[in-house]
């Protein structure tokens, strides 16, 4: 459900997408390979309580974040699955991950020593990251593997349930890097194998949404889905390839709270950046920077009654300018992101027209601006 809205501005989020891109993966793996619905950044900017719910229904096993105090926000929410932290936690938060039911990612051997002086009540749960080629966190070498292993078999009340890497390119076209990554990633479980008692029961996980799409015979025990659950492609290329269809499961929506004719010569906005060549009509949208939607998109367009209508003048904290091509009645929807009649502005248009990635555009619209389930 949505708060009340006192000012019109919207998104909406399509939750029969989130069920399609999950069944559309789902139909593509082997029987032994499951789903980890990444949610993390507040599900993308979709909400990650709904987004989690709606994944789980559709046939998600498990749930990934980036943060604590993220996996927390599921459990108060009466979310029992179990729940990945992704990044570094603070080993003396331990027992609240523990009294949780909440999986720690863990690769340090110094950290295990910080767990292991601690008292808990229930046995925590960690799954160990390798880092293979991404070079942001992880076990690196087979040397550094048999040290936290060693370290691991003294801790009894920390219970490994988990290995995972993470692949840096395999949303490009060329795989050179991604094959090297693989490599290392066999011989670290070679090395695993033969070290660890029990390892045939550990879950292995390496596919992003990337490596899921393109090669969904190679995924293990899970696959972690995160951008393309939630419609989108995990790069132009992967998108050019049409491996997979998807349905986008984001759109933003405001009205016209002002609309007023003016004549050649006016200027708009702060530093009167934009200038009237002729008579024409201004519309005043009440979004902005503020929200998260970039200054930046300036020039940029959204949609009215079907039609393309220029950003004009620079975007302020609350509010905008779009230049009109008639009279529109106080109300009048705007699209900023989504379908109007036969024109769309994807949020893939967004990313292209910032220089950045659709993950980011729906990471940067904030809480602000309320999310509509539908």
């Amino acid at each position: 459900m949505v708060a009340t809205l006192y000012r019109p501005t919207w998104a909406e989020i399509d939750l029969a997408a989130i069920g399609y891109n999950i069944k559309q993966i789902k139909k593509t793996l082997s029987t032994g390979t499951e789903i980890m619905a990444v949610v993390k950044a507040n599900g993308y900017g979709h909400g990650s309580v709904e987004i989690a719910r709606k994944a789980l229904a559709s046939g998600a096993k498990a749930l990934a974040v980036a943060l604590l105090e993220e996996a927390l926000v599921l459990r108060r929410a009466g979310i029992t699955a179990p729940i990945l932290v992704l990044g570094w936690v603070d080993p003396k938060d331990s027992p609240v991950a523990a009294s949780h039911h909440i999986t720690l990612t863990f690769f340090q051997e110094e950290w295990l020593e910080e767990v292991g002086k601690i008292s808990l009540t229930d046995d925590l749960k960690v799954h160990m990251k390798w880092d293979t080629g991404m070079g942001r966190i992880g076990i690196r070498t087979e040397q550094d593997l048999s040290h936290v292993l060693t370290a691991l078999k003294q801790i009894p009340h920390v219970k490994l349930t988990g290995v995972f890497t993470h692949f840096a390119s395999a949303d490009e076209e060329n795989l050179t890097y991604y094959h090297g990554q693989t490599e290392r990633f066999s011989r670290l479980l070679d090395i695993f194998q033969k070290e660890w008692q029990g390892a045939e029961s550990i879950h292995i996980h390496t596919g992003n949404s990337a490596a899921a799409i393109r090669f969904p015979e190679q995924m293990q025990h899970y696959i972690r889905f995160g951008i393309a659950m939630y419609g989108q492609y995990p790069s132009p290329w992967v998108k050019s390839q049409k491996i997979i269809s998807l349905k986008p499961a984001f759109s933003l929506y405001s009205q016209l709270t002002h609309v007023k004719r003016v004549s050649k010569g006016a200027k708009i906005g702060y530093g009167s950046t934009y200038t009237f060549n002729e008579e024409g009509w201004v519309g005043t949208v009440p979004i902005g920077y503020g929200d998260g939607w970039s200054r930046e998109l300036q020039d940029f367009h959204v949609l009215v009654d079907g039609k393309k209508c220029p950003i004009i003048g620079r975007i302020c904290m609350d509010q905008m300018m779009i230049r009109l091509d008639q009279s529109y009645p106080i109300g009048t929807k705007v699209t900023l992101i989504g379908k109007d009649q036969q024109e769309e502005i994807e949020v893939d248009d967004i990313a292209d027209y910032l220089g950045t990635i659709p993950y980011e555009v729906t990471c940067m619209l904030n809480e602000r601006i309320p999310r509509k389930y539908i």
